[in-house]
């Protein structure tokens, strides 16, 4: 105890403690230098956020390194600084060739900026996402088909970019699918990642469209990798659906003026005795997710797009 009690004094007591202090301040070089510290730790996160950090800390261990060698003339401040100083700038390259090796297409970035980025994904995970769909953006012409019903296997989730796209079923019209929705949210949706499926609708071009699509096997190997991304496809395509079903729950009308919610299937019990009952929720499977609501009279057919 007597040994580390001594070193302990050695240490704190090895300089005296100041007893007058200098009374004019130090040069404009040394508070600049703080100014910076101070703006620098105020950085944000991101890309971004880590240049405008580094580049500030940068500037500021510059300037204490200038201070140090001009006015207090000291070795070991001045030799502190500059490694600081070059720790900072070595960072702010590495990371503003990262911001470059991530910048993407004309499309890519506007995809971003509509639907990533507002979810706060990261410019690193977007890279692996446009990675999984080789940075490939398709072209579909006009009146040509994307899926056809009952041809058309399920094997990939593809996400339209630009132009509209008019969905049918044994040639009658459902409804159109317009930029930032997916093309297939409910087959897959409706599909194990071991399962294999086909089209139940067909899917034409209204215009020239453009779209990003994903296979299934190489999108389910990212999923298995990053959990996050997973997550945060569940979410796009569980709202996708969502919209879509609501989008055709107003193109569903019954008879004696009322409007048929999906939401309350068994409403029309009680609304409507006449009419004949109206099968239960579970009516609309998972693995069909775009039959008719049985007992409804004069609807017109929809489907969860």
């Amino acid at each position: 105890m007597g040994e580390n009690a001594s070193f302990w004094e050695s240490l704190i007591y090895a300089h005296p403690t100041c007893t007058t202090w200098k009374r004019e301040a130090e040069g404009s070089i040394y508070h600049l230098a703080s100014i910076l510290f101070v703006v620098g730790f105020m950085g944000g996160s991101g890309f971004f956020g880590l240049l405008y950090v580094f580049s500030l800390l940068g500037l500021g261990f510059l300037c204490s390194s200038v201070w140090a060698w001009l006015d207090v003339c000291a070795a070991d401040i001045f030799s502190w600084n500059f490694i600081l100083f070059a720790i900072c700038f070595v960072q702010f390259i590495y990371v503003t060739y990262q911001v470059r090796s991530v910048s993407f297409d004309r499309e890519f970035q506007e995809l971003y900026s509509s639907l990533f980025q507002p979810l706060g994904i990261s410019l690193t995970v977007y890279r692996k996402i446009v990675l999984c769909c080789d940075a490939e953006v398709v072209s579909l012409e006009k009146e040509h088909c994307y899926a056809m019903q009952g041809k058309t296997p399920i094997d990939k989730l593809s996400l339209l970019v630009s132009g509209r796209i008019r969905v049918t079923v044994d040639g009658e019209f459902l409804h159109y699918i317009f930029p930032l929705q997916f093309l297939d949210s409910p087959e897959w949706d409706s599909l194990r990642p071991t399962e294999e499926g086909i089209f139940q609708v067909t899917l034409t071009a209204e215009t020239d469209c453009r779209y990003v699509a994903w296979r299934r096997k190489k999108l389910y190997l990212l999923f298995a990798k990053h959990r996050f991304i997973s997550r945060l496809f569940s979410i796009l395509i569980g709202r996708d659906i969502a919209e879509k079903l609501y989008a055709l729950n107003d193109r569903v009308h019954m008879g004696k003026g009322f409007r048929y919610d999906i939401r309350l299937p068994n409403f029309y019990h009680i609304a409507l005795p006449e009419i004949p009952t109206v099968q239960p929720s579970h009516h609309l499977q998972r693995r069909s997710p775009r039959r008719k609501p049985v007992g409804v009279t004069n609807c017109s057919p929809f489907s969860p797009r």
